[in-house]
């Protein structure tokens, strides 16, 4: 990097830059209306006794939060212990500086910390930069699944009769 940059575990007083991270991310993937948390929600979900995900934080000498990695447990029925990388982001105006690898690395060195046996994410198939850059760094890209999702108006509306 040729920045002064440390990467370290998000803290509760970085949650209002995460959440512009992630409205950052939104936008980018024309999203930008589809974040509904804000930075309590982020706050009473991942600094709970359970918390329901991690984050490690790029931070600039000057304090500027200009980059995250957001995580979470997952267990896989194939492999075991896994964690999904939900975002990776790096400010635009902070993009060529290496801040997105070193995230990168700082999450998958964290998993073999943790002996988990797979690390998976999602990524848009519009997204070469992104898709270069991941499978430079040797993870591989399926083109044959698909993500599937229902919302919470889709669970609300979801009946089945047992």
């Amino acid at each position: 990097m040729d920045m002064s940059v440390i990467i370290r575990k998000g803290e509760v007083k970085d949650m209002p830059f995460v959440l512009e991270l992630i409205k950052e991310l939104a936008r980018f993937e024309k999203e930008a209306d589809a974040v509904i948390i804000d930075v309590n929600y982020l706050i009473d979900n991942g600094f709970s006794s359970n918390p329901a995900f991690q984050v490690f934080v790029a931070e600039m000498d000057n304090n500027e939060i200009v980059g995250m990695a957001l995580f979470y447990s997952r267990f896989s029925t194939w492999k075991g212990k896994s964690l999904h990388l939900e975002d990776l982001i790096v400010k635009e105006n902070k993009r060529g500086f290496g801040i997105g690898k070193a995230l990168y690395a700082k999450f998958l060195n964290y998993a073999k910390q943790q002996k988990v046996k797979r690390v998976e994410w999602a990524v848009l198939d519009w997204n070469t930069n992104a898709i270069a850059f991941y499978k430079k760094y040797g993870a591989t890209v399926f083109d044959d699944w698909r993500i599937v999702q229902m919302n919470e108006n889709q669970l609300t509306a979801f009946t089945t009769k047992a």
